[in-house]
């Protein structure tokens, strides 16, 4: 009982000492109550537990000895035993001693020596884990002001140690002779650093500085960013973010150009209470144009060349929005000759484009409603300005009404108004392409065929693509229909609508271009309309049946839809359904199967199929599709060719369509086989096919794409289009994961031979040397990538090499070849190097051929 009153007054003692004036609590291991001194403010309270409390009167000591806990101003310290100096009034831990900071950030050392706060002092093998898991260690490190510190000969680093050899250094870390992080400034400073991978040096900075994990924006520079192009030289650029306010700030970027000089790059960002914006500029005047092509096939004639971009999203309430992404260029290469990235470009092999678009959308949970228009900017040189269409406005509204009362099922009114304007009309010669708008040659001999015309403007040997001059339409359309089910399980689902199109066609036919679609099309201004109404029924009944090895539903579907016959499918200039694709997606399609609004489903036609569902055991199923179409009365639409030809050659365009099959399989987990197929009616010869197998598992994914698709000549695909795709990467180490891909165009061959047959017969022709034939076969590659990533908490690292061959039907006479580099450091920053290797450019990108 002795011992234990002792121990409590020593508690008491303690406590208030270090507490001062404040409030603070006691709590020997053995039990008891605990002690209570002077009233403080809940902040300064101060709670001690240790197993055995020590007071020393001639040094005017109090020492906390065994698993010591001190709880103080959201601090808390821990050590094998604590000392407090009443009269030095200093605290000093020993002994595995560790401080828990109000943010999270946990302080370890062998010795502590703080002022009786806790906010300066010094400590011995210093070792700080942050909230963020970004450490720091030194030997000895000093702390002032309760919000600097000083770590002499300190490391930093974000990566966590091994667990199975914490003694091994981190795959990266910073080792500086002081870093000082000011907690008030948020900066990390360091000098005399060098950064080591694996405790190896490899970059010497004699000082730099940094934000803090606290930080989420800050004024100072960002990683560099650094380029190398035959035609720009070598570059690098420093962007320099200013953080001008919380929610708006500016990025300056300025980049040296070995051969074309300084490229300059702003970016403003304001963010407001509903939304936000960007805006974006760039531009420089050019040191050395001739690395570039003469017009038209390039901008050597172009001394300054920029661009202008701007996004922005904006809530008008939580139900409509209001935004636009628009960008403009002073030329069309602007944005690939100097890697500019633009949120509006739309790149693929066979169209490149930037487009540009502004809207007003709203939605509820049975409304939709969408108002925009469209600009678009050509990036290829085969492109014209004066063919792209100018869309204002595109206006859609859907609403659904679930189970109205006098109907039941689903009724659903749906608006379309569409309205364009071009310059030029847009031709495709038919088989065939091999005319051309114009002809000619550059200033510097380069010979050249830009823009798609006609030899022969008639519809038998020119389509027309676009008429010049204003097209709109407008469309309303009321449906409706209802799922019944009878007590045999049979569905029975009545379908009804009524939909009217108005038109608005004036076209232009003045100049020599515009003036040739009068043998083709209808060129009178005029204005008509048509009315639609349809009915249907749509009949499925399921057959389940369970074996040992699964579940099985068979289930026949027969759907039949009669309206009158399309009109004027002539008079239409169809801009929106020019493509069609003929599958098992759009086999039982209510509205049609033409992709868009312009064209419109005539005649009463029928369509059947049968679908199977398996399923086997806890991953594997099955499912498959197969059926057909027919023209049961009326005209056939996809028989009646429009100014595009649209719906022949669609493997509709006979009474008994083509068959259509889908499939899926997965026999187990992450292993999926798909493909579909468009079959011809009596040869059973397949006319389209899509094929993929894929597998994947936390170490391997792999995939093999195939497509094949036959010619389509009354559409102007002239050769059967035919690849394979191979794809796969690959976990070889922890962290570690390499991946390939290649492309083969299989039918590259035959254009070579066509090319061949040309070339041999002009040569014959001028009594010129015969062209060697080409010994090419069909595994010819389009395209291939490799590469290699490792990531893991706090690094990524990533090497890819591409290629892509030449395609002249794509515009590119040359092989592209790129290395890209990227690495990122978390919290340090990023670094990304791209690098065209050889002398490798697309002719579209406008580059000297010489570079």
């Amino acid at each position: 009982m002795a011992r234990f009153a002792a121990a409590t007054a020593l508690a008491s003692s303690l406590a208030f000492l270090l507490a001062g004036p404040g409030f603070a609590q006691g709590k020997p291991a053995a039990g008891g109550k605990p002690a209570a001194a002077a009233a403080a403010k809940p902040q300064d309270r101060m709670v001690v537990d240790a197993r055995e409390l020590v007071y020393d009167n001639d040094k005017k000591t109090v020492a906390a000895v065994g698993n010591v806990q001190i709880l103080y101003q959201g601090r808390t310290i821990e050590a094998d035993r604590v000392v407090y100096d009443q009269a030095n009034k200093r605290v000093i831990a020993v002994g595995n001693a560790r401080i828990t900071e109000t943010n999270g950030s946990v302080i370890t050392g062998d010795r502590f020596n703080l002022t009786d706060d806790f906010r300066d002092g010094f400590i011995d093998s210093l070792r700080v884990v942050n909230p963020d898991k970004t450490r720091f260690s030194a030997p000895r490190a000093e702390r002032t002001d309760g919000e600097t510190f000083v770590f002499d000969k300190g490391i930093y680093t974000a990566c966590e140690p091994c667990k199975e050899h914490p003694e091994r250094p981190p795959l990266w870390q910073v080792r500086s002779a002081r870093i000082i992080h000011k907690k008030s400034e948020q900066t990390i400073y360091y000098e005399d650093a060098r950064l080591e991978f694996a405790g190896i040096p490899m970059a010497y900075i004699p000082y730099m500085s940094g934000p803090d994990s606290t930080v989420k924006r800050k004024t100072g520079f960002l990683a560099p960013k650094f380029i190398n192009t035959s035609a720009l030289g070598y570059g690098v650029g420093l962007p320099y973010f200013i953080n001008l306010a919380p929610n708006y700030d500016l990025t300056l970027t300025p980049t040296y150009l070995t051969r074309q000089g300084l490229l300059g790059q702003v970016e403003w960002r304001h963010r407001l209470l509903n939304g936000s914006y960007t805006i974006r500029a760039s531009g420089i005047f050019q040191q050395d144009k001739d690395a570039f092509l003469a017009a038209p096939l390039g901008p050597r004639d172009k001394e300054f060349r920029g661009a202008l971009e701007s996004t922005g999203k904006f809530f008008i309430n939580p139900r409509w929005t209001i935004g636009w992404n628009v960008a403009m260029s002073t030329d069309r290469w602007f944005y690939k000759n100097y890697r500019i990235l633009n949120a509006s470009l739309s790149n693929t092999t066979y169209l490149q484009e930037s487009i540009s678009t502004a809207y007003l959308n709203g939605q509820s949970p049975t409304a939709w409603f969408d108002l925009r228009g469209y600009y678009f900017q050509p990036l290829n040189y085969q492109d014209w300005q004066k063919q792209q269409p100018v869309v204002m406005p595109v206006l859609d509204y859907d609403k659904r009404v679930h189970k109205p009362s006098f109907l039941g099922g689903e009724l659903e009114f749906n608006v379309n108004v569409t309205s364009l304007h071009r310059d030029t009309a847009a031709f495709a010669e038919l088989p065939q392409q091999k005319t051309y708008l114009v002809n000619g040659t550059t200033s510097s001999g380069t010979g050249y065929s830009l823009y798609d015309g006609c030899a022969v403007y008639d519809k038998n040997h020119c389509l027309v693509r676009g008429l010049a001059g204003n097209v709109s339409r407008a469309t309303a359309q009321v449906s409706w229909r209802r799922n019944i089910i009878d007590p045999l399980g049979q569905i029975w689902t009545p379908y009804a609508s009524l939909r009217a199109d108005v038109f608005a066609v004036n076209p232009d036919t003045s100049g020599i271009i515009n003036s040739h679609v009068a043998t083709i099309a209808d060129t009178s201004d005029e204005v008509f309309g048509r009315v639609m109404p349809a009915i249907g029924l749509m009949y499925r009944y399921p057959f389940v049946a369970k074996t040992d090895w699964g579940t099985h539903i068979i289930e026949p579907v027969a759907q039949i839809v009669a309206r009158p016959n399309e009109t004027n499918s002539l008079r239409v200039a169809n801009e929106d359904a020019q493509s069609l694709v003929f599958d098992a997606n759009n086999l039982f399609e209510w509205s049609g199967k033409f992709s868009g609004y312009d064209r419109l489903e005539g005649g009463t036609r029928a369509n059947v199929g049968a679908l199977y569902t398996g399923r086997f055991g806890k991953e594997a199923y099955a499912n498959v599709l197969i059926g057909q179409s027919f023209q049961l009365a009326g005209r056939n639409s996809y028989a009646t060719g429009d100014l595009l030809n649209t719906g022949l050659d669609s493997g509709l365009n006979t009474d008994s369509s083509d068959y259509v099959a889908r499939a899926q399989f997965s026999p187990a987990k992450g292993f999926f086989l798909t493909g579909a197929t468009r079959l011809n009616s009596t040869t059973f010869e397949a006319q389209r096919i899509d094929a993929a197998a894929t597998y994947s598992n936390s170490v391997i994914s792999a995939s093999v794409g195939y497509g094949r698709y036959e010619p389509q000549p009354n559409l102007g695909i002239f050769r059967r289009r035919e690849g394979l795709s191979l794809n796969g990467s690959l976990l070889v180490a922890q962290n570690w994961r390499v991946r390939a891909g290649v492309l083969f165009d299989l039918d590259k061959y035959k254009y070579d031979r066509e090319l061949w047959r040309t070339a041999y017969a002009a040569a014959q022709a001028a009594s010129t040397a015969l062209p060697a034939y080409p010994n090419t076969g069909p595994f010819q590659t389009a395209s291939t990538s490799f590469g290699i990533n490792y990531t893991d908490e706090c690094t990524v690292f990533d090497v890819s090499y591409t290629q892509s061959y030449a395609d002249r039907q794509a515009g590119a006479t040359k092989d592209t070849r790129t290395i890209m580099f990227r690495l990122e450091l978390r919290t340090l920053g990023e670094i990304n190097y791209s690098q065209n290797l050889g002398n490798s450019s697309a002719s579209s990108d406008g580059i000297s051929s010489s570079n």
